[in-house]
């Protein structure tokens, strides 16, 4: 129960014993009191007034009164017109710690009954993942562990761009440009081989535009199944997914759910021949077929080209009609940048005009491109900062970063390099998911490893001396108990506050999609324990009871940390 709940539930005994009404506890009004007033949670009284028959400021004072003579866990109140703040006693915060410990699956949800498709990532063939691509699934990774802890049974999908012009550059430049190639050849990553080809082609194409005619004529070659470009294909491909997969285990990514382009690009066909039969769609003199938006403030939108050809669109609708008929889906969540948002807007309205009322169902989770120092990347020209690089550049700023402050001398070699990787995938997973997602963001690896700001290691490093404190408390045979006598003082009061807070976050957090409310909540915890820290005796306290608190305190404090990062899909080392 959150404390808001437990002072509405309050109330409602208040105005039962003080009015002899029987009002429902959805009714009361409850938030944390504001800073400038002294409280701790504040209770609108204003929905209350047709029952008390009285004014704002009495009503306010007969339900303090009430409270405060009969609710031990309500210390003290105090009335500004409508609104009543309350105090909450010792007894409230050290039962609230109490509840939070005996509660193994604090944090996490009770189940909502819903289904929830999250489809991120979702590749193109002719690239190697690049630093947009990293939002893009840390976004969808993290969003899809949100909702998890919402109470959703989420499915993780990715929608792999295997097929299609662009795929064909590479193939093209591959047969002229690269004498037979191959990673095991070049000792070049699968997707960074491609990746090459596409590059070649560019500067191909520069010098000799006529070459895009082969290039179509590829495609065509492939749309009818020809045997030898199909075999370059599957080879080709065969690479980019091996690179793909490396890349996506060291991100700690994974997919309950692989779709294919080339199996789905031909899906829409049909829905765009039931349009046509209800009318909802126009076939033009040349053949092609429209589905005319401009009614809804849009424009008229190309679903099947005059040669019979789809477009993403018609992929779209084919893909997401398939998807919720599957699944029995109650949301699908697609994150996607946020120059597509035009894109989704028409794919929810045509399969609204199609007949498809769970087309509201559908969300685009529309986030801002990641941009570096130096600007705008570009993959044509091959100025992306890929994946692998990066993560490899975050480990080394981790190590050196690491090696610099000391925090790990006297660790073992092999647990070092454990924790040099742990920590820069860390700095890198927190430093994009602590951004809201629909801002821009301006991307510096050596910002984002620091020990002492709101990043990623300055959490793992408050954990692991936690986990140190605790480790001396039992070497010691110190024991983390919350006795009924304990005293908790103002700043355990604090942390108990922003702990008893957590599943609100988590609640609040999934219903905006954004993991940047959990990484601030994070770090707000680890600060306040850092201040704690400072300002109080733990292993040196004298007063068994204190010590034992204290210590279950903390203790709670790094579970809670752990689940908090998890949502992040960032691991918290036991030391540092």
């Amino acid at each position: 129960m959150t404390t808001e709940q437990f002072i509405a539930n309050k109330a409602v005994e208040a105005v039962k014993a003080l009015y002899g009404a029987d009002v429902p506890a959805d009714i009361m009004q409850v938030g944390v009191t504001r800073k400038d007033f002294e409280g701790d949670f504040t209770l609108v009284v204003f929905p209350l007034l047709r029952t008390s028959r009285q004014a704002p400021a009495a009503t306010a004072q007969a339900i303090g009164e009430w409270l405060t003579a009969n609710c031990p866990e309500i210390s003290g109140f105090n009335a500004v017109q409508g609104f009543l703040n309350l105090n909450l006693s010792n007894i409230y915060w050290r039962e609230s710690l109490q509840e939070i410990i005996s509660d193994a699956s604090f944090g996490q949800l009770p189940g909502t009954g819903r289904r929830v498709m999250v489809e991120f990532s979702s590749p193109n063939t002719n690239k190697p993942l690049h630093l947009g691509h990293i939002r893009n699934n840390l976004l969808g990774d993290s969003v899809s562990r949100l909702l998890k802890a919402a109470g959703d049974e989420v499915i993780k999908a990715t929608l792999v761009n295997d097929r299609g012009v662009h795929i064909c550059k590479s193939m093209y430049a591959w047969e002229k440009l690269f004498d037979g190639a191959t990673p095991e050849s070049t000792g070049i990553k699968g997707d960074h081989l491609v990746g090459d080809c596409y590059v070649a082609y560019a500067k191909l194409e520069k010098e000799h535009p006529e070459v895009i005619d082969d290039v179509h004529k590829m495609l065509v070659q492939w749309e009818e199944g020809d045997p030898q470009v199909r075999k370059l294909w599957e080879m080709m491909n065969g690479w980019v997914f091996d690179g793909f997969e490396q890349t996506y285990k060291a991100l700690g990514i994974s997919f309950d759910r692989t779709y294919y382009e080339h199996d789905t690009y031909l899906l829409g066909k049909e829905l765009v021949q039931k349009g046509l039969d209800m009318g909802v769609l126009v076939r033009d003199p040349d053949g092609s077929v429209w589905c005319d938006l401009t009614a809804d403030g849009l424009d008229r939108k190309l679903l099947l080209r005059s040669d019979g050809t789809s477009v993403y669109m018609t992929q779209d609708l084919g893909t997401a009609e398939r998807r919720f008929a599957e699944y029995d889906l109650d949301s699908h969540v697609y994150v996607v940048g946020d120059e597509q948002n035009y894109h989704f807007q028409v794919l929810k309205l045509v399969l609204k005009k199609l007949g498809f009322d769970w087309a509201d169902q559908i969300f685009h989770l529309s986030y801002g491109m990641v941009e570096l120092p130096e600007g705008k990347m570009k993959s044509r020209e091959g100025t992306v900062v890929d994946a692998d690089d990066l993560i490899e550049k975050m480990y080394q700023e981790a190590k050196a970063t690491s090696e610099e402050s000391g925090k790990l001398e006297g660790i073992p070699e092999d647990e070092k390099e454990r924790l040099y990787h742990m920590i820069g995938l860390g700095a890198l997973k927190y430093f994009i998911l602590k951004v809201d997602p629909k801002k821009k963001m301006l991307f510096n690896p050596k910002e984002s490893i620091d020990f002492n700001g709101n990043t990623g290691p300055f959490i793992q490093y408050t954990h692991a001396r936690i986990c140190s404190i605790l480790r001396k408390a039992a070497e010691a045979g110190m024991k983390a108990t919350v006795a009924d006598a304990a005293v908790l003082s103002p700043k355990e009061i604090r942390l108990v506050k922003i702990l008893s807070g957590y599943p609100q976050k988590v609640a609040e957090a999934a219903a905006a999609y954004s993991p940047a409310l959990i990484a601030n909540y994070a770090y707000d915890l680890a600060k306040e324990f850092n201040q704690y820290y400072h300002e109080t005796q733990i292993l040196k306290e004298s007063d068994a009871t204190l010590l034992g608190m204290r210590l279950a305190l903390i203790d709670t404090l790094a579970a809670t940390l752990r689940k908090a990062m998890d949502v992040l899909g960032i691991e918290l080392p036991d030391r540092m």
